[in-house]
This record gives structure tokens, C-alpha cells and sequence, in this order.
């Protein structure tokens, strides 16, 4: 048998219904449903058990990822996520702004139309000068927009070793309260 527990902390609500899991606290609520692997979710005493009775190599593996996705989401509502970028160009300056919920980035290679980005409701965009921070609670959501902006700037069609100009993850996904980041 195969056990892993993990500490609510002060604060915290957390709670599983159906495999679905919920996490309350100061930054807000996620919701996260974890399929059946043979794994049993409870909550009890202030600690959240994970448990298997099957002893095999693919459980122990999911058993794990579930453990870091759960801390992953009590580090969210309690604290938030943060990721950072920089806009990097050579010849032509690039704008950033925010409007209507999307991150808009004009005369990107001097080009006439705007790329943009849909930013989801839940998180948050703020540019200062040519970095952009992206905060949220959920790290995959963090992580994923972070992503997207850094493709949507990608240069298609040149030569990448001269042609450099486009948004660059300087520090993916940490916990806000983290000073040195990712």
C-alpha cells in the first residue's frame, strides 16, 4: 500500500467530492477533478491523504503527479503565481497594452497588425516598461499564457540567430511570495 500526505495550512479550506477536489483560501477557490487510478482522495485532521492499494509503477507515478498538483493548488489560493516575460526587438519598437481582456502587442517586426493574446479572467496581466508579469492561482493557467504570448511573437521565416526580436520567458510559474522566482 502506497501513502502520501500533505499539511493543510492554516487558513486553507480543502475538500473532495465526487474526485473532484476543491481548495479554498485568501486568493480564491480551484476546483480540479482527478480521474479513478485506483487512488482514494479524504481529507481528515488538517491532512489531505492520497493512498493506493495497488503497489504498481504507473500508480506510484500518477500518485506523485496528484501530490504536486494538490501542493500546487494550496500554494495558489494561498499565496498566487507569478510568470514573467521580456519583449526583446532591435529595430522597430514594440507596444504593449492590455484592452478588453487581451494582451495586444503592436508593431511587432513592424508589422501594421496588432498580435494579440486572450487573457482568461482569473488572471491578471501587468506590463512595466518591456516586461510583462502574469499572476493567477492556478499554475498551469499561469504557465500556459506565459507560453502563449511567447508563441504568438515567435519569428517565422527568418533567421532566429540574427532575427532575436520576440517575448522570452524570464522566469516561469513561482509562488509570489518567493523572492528569487523560478
Amino acid at each position: 500500500m502506497m501513502k502520501h500526505e500533505i499539511e493543510i495550512p492554516e487558513g486553507i479550506e480543502a475538500s473532495v467530492e465526487n474526485n473532484i477536489f476543491i481548495v479554498k483560501g485568501p486568493k480564491g477557490e480551484l476546483k480540479r477533478t482527478f480521474k479513478d487510478h485506483n487512488i482514494v482522495f479524504k481529507v481528515e485532521s488538517g491532512k489531505i491523504l492520497l493512498s493506493s492499494e495497488i503497489n504498481r509503477k504507473k500508480t506510484k507515478a500518477v500518485l506523485g503527479t496528484w501530490c504536486a498538483h494538490v501542493r500546487n493548488m494550496i500554494t495558489g489560493v494561498n499565496k498566487g503565481w507569478k510568470g514573467e516575460l521580456k519583449i526583446v526587438y532591435s529595430h522597430f519598437p514594440v507596444k504593449l497594452k492590455t484592452d478588453n481582456n487581451m494582451l495586444v502587442i503592436e508593431n511587432f517586426i513592424g508589422g501594421r497588425s496588432p498580435r494579440t493574446v486572450p487573457i482568461p479572467e482569473d488572471l491578471k496581466v501587468e506590463i512595466k516598461g518591456t516586461e510583462i508579469f502574469v499572476s493567477g492561482t492556478d499554475k498551469e493557467r499561469v504557465g500556459q499564457l506565459c507560453a502563449s504570448i511567447e508563441q504568438v511573437t515567435k519569428v517565422k521565416g527568418f533567421d532566429r540567430r540574427i532575427f532575436q526580436d520576440g517575448a522570452y520567458i524570464t522566469k516561469k510559474p513561482y509562488a509570489e511570495g518567493d523572492q528569487d522566482g523560478g
